[in-house]
């Protein structure tokens, strides 16, 4: 390669910039419809002629102001690392609205090409653009594509690299005129700017000044430790905003707003886009809002899509659970046949197979779960829900943009908390984000997918998808619960005002819903096979070291020749010989480390009705939720006497006589609740403080066992 060139692909949320992006690069990043979806940056990188292409996905934002994190990453990136060329990636069934973040970076004087995107779309609805009349009025190469099918890629690039290298790095900064009333006063502070080179080794002068006219947090922050010159900016900015609201009741920085919409619509005046002659028609996607969106039917729709998920799931998944269950089974009888008794065939056998194999018995059910949410997500369905359930979150003290996180956490089942938390991002409000990340981990996120399928399994089975359903709709109603009670007591706050954009219906591309499931399966199965790996065979270590001491296997053995020499009949003699050694591996199991640590928490664990061994599985699931079915299996499996006639672990716990359906449904209200996983608390740190993420350990771990506690008492002393 003779040389390299980076191009930066920005512009709004759901302009389909993430679609072209995976289109050039051939990324597989998920592809949604609400705002905030590329929250961090993303990089791709391709060979075209003798140039070494690298691309970076800017986080979707509608301007470049301080207002929201995705804002600051994106400004950051283009002023920091001064890509060679900026592609705004724009609606163009919305181009006025889309504009402005163009304008913007035409102000900043960064080299822009402009990307009219989903032209598909603006054909059907019978728009004509004339973008060879719009690129001559913004002076920038404009190109038609549509990112969905990739056409129009191989023409931005070419486009974007050959003016990339006419513009040779330079910044040529756009000055727009904003009424006497502001340019006066933008001429004086530019003035200024200049003369002390304030902020101008990053910045061009008139831009800053803009920046302070539109009281940008963090120019305004980091100029005061510059120097002098920012303290008379702010005074310049203050006198301004004065006299804006005396003389014309607004703001400068609604002003400015003002002419830059005003700068578009005098571009678009003339002559560029050509509107059908119809222009009353009804879109589909406003028809399908009428009813999708409705405060009547609205709700009951998105109930029943939730319902019909979790039944279709149910009903289609447990043929290949079957066979899953099956495989495993046969692949522990094959490795007890091939591998001699001892250490190697139990850590083999309880520590992997078992272990591992109790998590993927889920995978059926979870391919379809997320099949179908990608599917929502793809169509545009999941923004709408999002939207309906903003009037439900401002009722509990929360702002309509804390849905995503919880929807992403596992609201709609098979989330993860990782994203879910970090997702809080695109809150402003610091309360609501605070409030958001505590209670967005209550989801019933894929991870605890496996342990609500297992107890279903063993004690509903004739209910599955109305267990499963009521499990979501509990985990929600916790959520806001707890939400009110931080919002109304150590979190208090006014809540903020919502504005999400929604994106048009789309029909989801067959090759687009399958990616998405399986990059979210894969995920499910390469947890499986490293974390919950490495942690089913610490913990298969853990119950099995210290073996039991030499007297105590003197005794059992005593007893094994008592009835060897006294029982005659051979049918009896092998039923207590088999009670004998299941005795003996289950005082083993509990002679062990993490049996001493399960019996520990067992006087205050049995009010909830969790046993010992149910204790070293909520132990092990601090680590990762999966890992509590892995550790029944391998706990199940080390007490398990003839593993060639193992039952599935449904219904080894099933037949369980320390079992019961109410300490099921205990455990599952502790599992929703309790403490989060250790990378998401991680991830709430970073996002927050270690001052909250260690209290939402202790209060939901709290929350969890008071309500599982409540739940097993009044089940068995006053419903049995």
């Amino acid at each position: 390669m003779n040389h390299t060139a980076t191009i930066a692909l920005a512009g709004n949320p759901n302009s389909g910039k993430t679609t072209l992006f995976n289109a050039i690069t051939g990324a597989r990043q998920h592809v949604g419809n609400y705002p905030g979806i590329t929250v961090e940056r993303k990089e791709g990188s391709l060979n075209l002629n003798d140039t070494r292409v690298n691309i970076v996905d800017l986080p979707g934002c509608y301007s470049l102001s301080a207002f929201s994190q995705e804002e600051l990453v994106a400004r950051k990136v283009l002023v920091d690392e001064r890509p060679d060329i900026v592609v705004d990636i724009v609606d163009a069934t919305k181009l006025e609205r889309h504009l402005y973040l163009a304008i913007q970076f035409f102000e900043l004087g960064i080299p822009v090409m402009l990307t009219l995107n989903m032209m598909d779309e603006a054909n059907k609805k019978g728009l004509r653009i004339d973008t060879e009349k719009l690129s001559t009025l913004l002076k920038c190469p404009v190109v038609e594509t549509v990112a969905r099918s990739g056409e129009g890629k191989q023409e931005l690039l070419e486009k974007a690299l050959h003016y990339a290298a006419d513009r040779g790095g330079v910044w040529e900064p756009l000055e727009i005129s904003y009424g006497a009333d502001l340019d006066t006063a933008l001429n004086a502070m530019v003035e200024k700017i200049e003369a002390a080179r304030f902020m101008t080794n990053r910045y061009p002068a008139r831009w800053v000044a803009l920046k302070y006219l539109e009281s940008d947090d963090e120019i305004v922050t980091a100029g005061r430790s510059i120097g002098s010159v920012a303290f008379e900016l702010e005074e310049m900015v203050s006198e301004v905003d004065t006299h804006c609201r005396t003389t014309l009741n607004t703001t400068p920085e609604a002003l400015i707003a003002d002419y830059r919409y005003g700068l578009i619509n005098s571009i678009l005046r003339q002559d560029i886009i050509e509107r059908p002659q119809q222009v009353d028609r009804r879109e589909l996607t406003d028809k399908l809002d009428n009813v999708l969106t409705n405060r009547l039917f609205g709700p009951l729709i998105m109930f029943g899509v939730l319902y019909a998920m979790f039944q279709i799931t149910f009903t289609l998944g447990e043929i290949p659970m079957g066979w899953f269950e099956s495989f495993f089974g046969w692949l522990g009888n094959t490795a007890t046949a091939l591998i001699p008794d001892g250490m190697l065939q139990s850590l083999i056998v309880s520590g992997v197979i078992d272990g591992v194999g109790g998590v993927m018995g889920f995978v059926p059910l979870i391919a379809i779960m997320f099949l179908m949410i990608a599917f929502l997500e793809d169509s545009g369905y999941m923004a709408r829900v999002a939207y309906m359930l903003d009037r439900v979150l401002r009722m509990f003290g929360l702002h309509g943009c804390s849905a995503m996180p919880f929807i992403i956490s596992g609201g709609i089942m098979g989330g993860c908390a990782v994203p879910g938390v970090m997702a809080t991002r695109t809150l402003r409000s610091p309360k609501e984000k605070l409030a958001t990340l505590i209670t967005a981990p209550f989801m019933p996120c894929g991870a605890k997918l496996p342990v609500f399928l297992l107890l279903i399994a063993a004690f509903f089975s004739e209910n599955e998808a109305q267990i499963m359903f009521s499990i979501t709709l509990g985990a929600w109603a916790m959520a806001l619960l707890v939400s009110k009670l931080l919002r109304s007591t150590i979190i208090k706050g006014e809540p903020t005002p919502f504005v999400m954009e929604l994106p048009p219906y789309r029909l989801p591309t067959l090759r687009g819903v399958l990616i998405h499931t399986w990059e979210r399966v894969w995920q499910y199965i390469r947890k499986a096979g490293t974390v919950i790996l490495a942690v089913s065979i610490l913990l298969w270590a853990a119950m099995t070291f210290p073996q039991l001491p030499e007297n105590q296997v003197n005794a059992f053995n005593q007893q094994r020749i008592a009835v060897a020499t006294n029982v005659m009949d051979m049918e009896q003699r092998s039923t207590q010989l088999e009670k004998i050694d299941n005795q003996e591996a289950q005082a083993t199991l509990r002679y062990s480390v993490a049996g001493q640590i399960g019996s520990f928490f067992e006087p205050v664990s049995q009010w909830a009705g969790f046993d010992w061994r149910t204790n070293i599985a909520l132990v092990g699931g601090f680590a990762a939720k999966e890992v509590i079915v892995s550790t029944f299996g391998t706990a199940y499996s080390l007490g398990e006497i003839d593993p060639e006639e193992a039952a599935p672990l449904s219904h080894q716990i099933a037949t369980d006589p320390s079992w019961n359906k109410y300490t099921a449904i205990s455990l599952i209200i502790f599992v929703l609740l309790y403490a989060p996983c250790f990378v998401t608390v991680v991830t709430m740190a970073k996002e927050s403080s270690w001052g909250w993420a260690v209290f939402s350990t202790v209060f939901n771990t709290a929350l969890g066992f008071g309500l599982a506690v409540a739940v097993y008492q009044v089940g068995t002393r006053l419903l049995t």
